[in-house]
């Protein structure tokens, strides 16, 4: 028989609704067909790593490089901007 594959979504579904308490574990377990023991290695992953949901994210360095040569690309397309303004009003007179 294979085993089954499940998904991080159903994970959650199948540990929030053992831990609201509206239905039994041993209940709950049967329904998914998965064992307790299982469950509880479910349960306690997620109330483990839980935290990291309301964390956010830390910059990788490469990320911050990126963010750094954008600002200095807009400073150099505002300084072109303002120079082919000044050439165009140049023109114009």
């Amino acid at each position: 028989m294979r085993r089954r594959q499940w998904s991080s979504k159903e994970k959650f579904q199948i540990v929030l609704e053992g831990l609201s308490g509206q239905i039994d574990i041993s209940d709950l377990c049967k329904k998914n067909k998965i064992s307790q023991a299982l469950f509880c290695r479910w349960r306690d992953h997620f109330l483990q790593c839980g935290h990291q949901a309301f964390e956010r994210p830390k910059k990788t360095q490469g990320e911050e490089l990126i963010r750094k040569e954008n600002k200095r690309l807009k400073h150099v397309l505002d300084a072109m901007t303002a120079e082919l303004k000044k050439i165009d009003s140049g023109l114009k007179t």
